[in-house]
């Protein structure tokens, strides 16, 4: 029996959590869904990404201001993917901040991604009518930035390549809080559909050597100890290497995309299958490991069309 594509059957909502991390530092989480971040500065607050639509992101907004009467000058991308930008236009932000490699993808991308995701994801756009279109950055900077809140200090770094080329995480160093996007997740399946494999675990190693006393992950519960901090990116560290591995395995082995994704499957379901959106990010997450182990050393752009076709392929 054929699969509903991607995640189309996912229709339940999900509970909000609202953590305050410090003084200056909130989490906006809901069981596997995208996660925000927020720093409240001395004279302004910036937020990480958006939630998926500008309706979405209301609720964001409300929730900052039971807290906080100071400005939403800045939204911070952590990358690209729309699910992540396209509430931007509710902040009405001074700046829209991204690293010159997620700008860049956005000019080649930005469109196909928005509709690609959209189509198999259908809960996490509400109101995607609100939508104004893509959300394009106002501030680009190469590798790292840093802005002060007035006293307070917010490191935006480019670490490395991992779930895309232009990640971007946010760190705060007296509080010691990372904002790391879909890098690291908690409980969650990574998306590696437009990932580098070969990269990820020394961009991993690099978040480790800030020594994160509290992580915000993409997706997942924030992480409020050091210890919980380390189960997450050897959680994430673990699931991109075993996936690789197993997947070059096959490759040596010379057997096609269908067979390696049925053997991946068994392989890491009993571990990770209890992961939230597992079944949704194990085909695009072979698809692109298979790539970069044969020919492709940069992701492919995924459209709609090429979505359909390879569920087709794999989930039958």
């Amino acid at each position: 029996m054929k699969k509903t594509f991607a995640s189309q059957a996912d229709l339940t909502e999900k509970v909000v959590s609202f953590d305050r991390l410090s003084e200056n530092a909130y989490a906006y989480t809901a069981q596997g869904d995208p996660n925000t971040g927020i720093v409240i500065g001395d004279d302004a607050v910036m937020v990480i990404d958006t939630q998926a639509t500008p309706v979405m992101a209301e609720d964001v907004i409300r929730r900052i201001l039971a807290v906080t009467d100071k400005p939403i000058r800045y939204v911070v991308l952590s990358h690209y993917h729309a699910v992540r930008v396209l509430g931007a236009a509710a902040y009405r932000p001074e700046h829209i901040i991204a690293s010159r490699d997620t700008f860049d993808l956005i000019v080649e991308r930005g469109e196909a991604d928005m509709k690609s995701e959209i189509e198999r994801f259908p809960r996490l756009f509400r109101a995607v009518e609100s939508v104004p279109g893509l959300t394009w950055p106002t501030l680009v900077f190469e590798r790292s930035l840093t802005l002060w809140l007035g006293t307070l200090e917010v490191r935006i770094l480019q670490l490395g390549r991992g779930h895309t080329k232009g990640d971007t995480v946010v760190w705060l160093p007296k509080d010691r809080i990372l904002f790391s996007g879909d890098l690291v997740e908690f409980d969650a399946t990574p998306y590696a559909g437009d990932c580098y494999f070969e990269d990820w675990p020394a961009t991993l190693d690099a978040l480790a050597a800030l020594k994160p006393a509290k992580l915000v992950p993409g997706r997942g519960a924030a992480l409020q100890s050091p210890e919980d901090v380390a189960r997450g990116l050897a959680g994430t560290r673990s699931f991109v290497a075993e996936l690789y591995a197993a997947v070059r395995r096959g490759v040596a082995a010379g057997r096609d995309l269908g067979a390696i994704y049925r053997e991946v499957l068994t392989e890491l379901r009993p571990r990770y299958g209890h992961w939230v959106i597992f079944d949704h990010c194990l085909p695009f997450d072979v698809s692109r490991a298979y790539d970069e182990a044969t020919q492709f050393r940069d992701p492919r752009i995924w459209t709609a069309e090429r979505d359909q076709q390879l569920w087709a392929t794999l989930e039958t």
